[in-house]
């Protein structure tokens, strides 16, 4: 924490705006430059590689460009070149690597393979003097500041952002490009709100479920990970249709599910998964959320607001989120 007493993790989450704004200002040539790849290309899919965080910044990237550019997007483990070494037949694609700080070595591995074979390759880092960023094609900053607190938010916020501003350079509705430019004011609208009775339900919780689904499912995923290594609390993550196909048994009177799930086509069949988890006894929280100027950026204004309420049920648990017990800020694996 700070001398103050505010959380590095707090002071961090409401900077993620300005961040954002930066970040859309910072990286206007690199966007084009992007835009023309994809265009030049024509990728048969795209390939993404990253872990933790970047990972779940990585699948929200995955469900927009199959969205709303048509292309598919495929997550491959760096470990199947890392360790398994294997030569994998990346023809006509595009490779997207996230990381927060460029120095994994799995994902460097996995990147070099890839520039080996001839892929283009395009590094989303907030570290523009990585390895990583070095020796990418393209490298397109996260623009976010130091982040002090292991729990990753301002960059996994502009990662997200990140992978809308490359989804619109690649060609998506002119209409979703005017709602990226509005985004740094709607995060600060969803900033300013709390969530009090998913707080209530957390705090003595021992398990509990996060649901989400479509572009809102990585923001699911977020969230469980940030309460598992700022509160130590075990949270699941699953898509609305997949929680009733199995995990569902595990429901009981008083059970916490979590929804967080944007105003998009999805919510009619979430409601109605959200109707047989309250009959079986499910304590719902699902939360309003500032809407934005489109509904596939919904899921920021959602883990927005969520990052205040996850770093008060820490403290609330009696954790400090700045620094999980087992967990550094930098995590190298192979």
């Amino acid at each position: 924490m700070t001398a103050a007493g505010e959380t590095h993790m707090a002071r961090e989450t409401a900077q993620a705006p300005d961040a954002v704004a930066a970040l859309l200002e910072a990286n206007r040539a690199g966007l084009a430059e992007f835009g023309h790849l994809v265009r030049a290309r024509d990728p048969s899919h795209f390939v993404t590689c990253a872990r933790g965080s970047s990972d779940n910044a990585a699948s929200y990237f995955k469900y927009l460009a199959e969205i709303l550019l048509g292309i598919p997007c495929c997550s491959i483990g760096a470990s199947v070149v890392s360790i398994y070494e294997a030569r994998l037949r990346l023809r006509g694609t595009v490779l997207v690597t996230t990381s927060q700080s460029g120095q994994s070595p799995d994902i460097l591995a996995f990147q070099a393979e890839a520039k080996r074979v001839g892929v283009p390759t395009v590094a989303v880092t907030n570290d523009e003097a990585s390895p990583l960023a070095r020796d990418a094609d393209l490298c397109l900053p996260l623009m976010a500041g130091p982040e002090l607190s292991v729990a990753a938010t301002k960059t996994f916020v502009t990662s997200c952002a990140m992978s809308a501003a490359m989804v619109a350079a690649g060609g998506a509705e002119a209409s979703f490009a005017e709602a990226i430019a509005a985004l740094p004011a709607d995060l600060a609208a969803a900033q300013a709100l709390r969530w009090t009775k998913l707080e209530e339900s957390a705090v003595d919780a021992g398990s509990l479920y996060v649901l989400g689904r479509g572009p809102s499912l990585p923001i699911a995923q977020e969230a469980a990970l940030k309460l598992k290594e700022t509160s130590g609390l075990h949270a699941e993550a699953y898509s609305a249709a997949e929680v009733m196909h199995g995990p569902m048994e595990l429901v009981g009177p008083g059970f916490p599910v979590f929804v967080l799930v944007a105003d998009d086509a999805a919510r009619p069949t979430t409601a109605k998964s959200v109707e047989r988890l309250a009959a079986a006894g499910a304590d719902i929280s699902w939360p309003e959320h500032h809407r934005t100027r489109h509904t596939a950026l919904d899921p920021l204004s959602i883990v927005q607001t969520f990052y205040g309420s996850a770093e008060r049920i820490a403290r609330q648990r009696g954790r400090n989120p700045d620094r999980p017990r087992l967990l550094a800020k930098v995590t190298q694996t192979r």
